[in-house]
């Protein structure tokens, strides 16, 4: 089982959840052929929406990897690739900078996830698991 931390703007993230799929990287199927059955996946999202969204650099959903199917999604004329994803139900979006992690440790951290798809050691994979499943204090 590996962790990864898959790099997708917020409004695609939510329709992903939605629909129990993961797509990344405009729909290419390379990335998501690095994933496996029973493989944690973290979306951080770096802005609202993919052109012209607010900056947000937050991990925005988290899920593991149904199975080892890819399949191509009609959607006239885009053919996206596509995996199904079992969400947990409840993730709290979860600014990245508030997480003491490896990953964000150096300085131009940032740079390695324009690949999209990076991977995430397990004691990153635990804190941000542990921050986006914290109990929700009333406001």
């Amino acid at each position: 089982m590996n962790h990864w931390l898959g790099v997708v703007c917020r409004d695609h993230v939510r329709r992903a959840t939605e629909r129990g799929i993961a797509q990344l990287g405009h729909g290419k199927r390379p990335n998501l052929a690095r994933l496996a059955a029973g493989d944690w996946l973290v979306y951080y999202s770096p802005r609202t929406s993919l052109h012209d969204g607010e900056p947000l650099q937050a991990c925005t959903a988290i899920g593991r990897v149904a199975d080892d199917e890819i399949w191509q999604a009609d959607e006239g004329d885009f053919h996206p690739w596509r995996r199904r994803v079992d969400y947990l139900p409840g993730a709290i979006e979860t600014p990245i900078k508030s997480l003491r992690l490896d990953l964000t440790g150096e300085p131009n951290w940032g740079y390695q996830l324009r690949r999209g798809l990076v991977p995430l050691t397990g004691q990153d994979f635990d804190v941000i698991r542990s921050a986006m499943q914290a109990p929700r204090v009333p406001a």
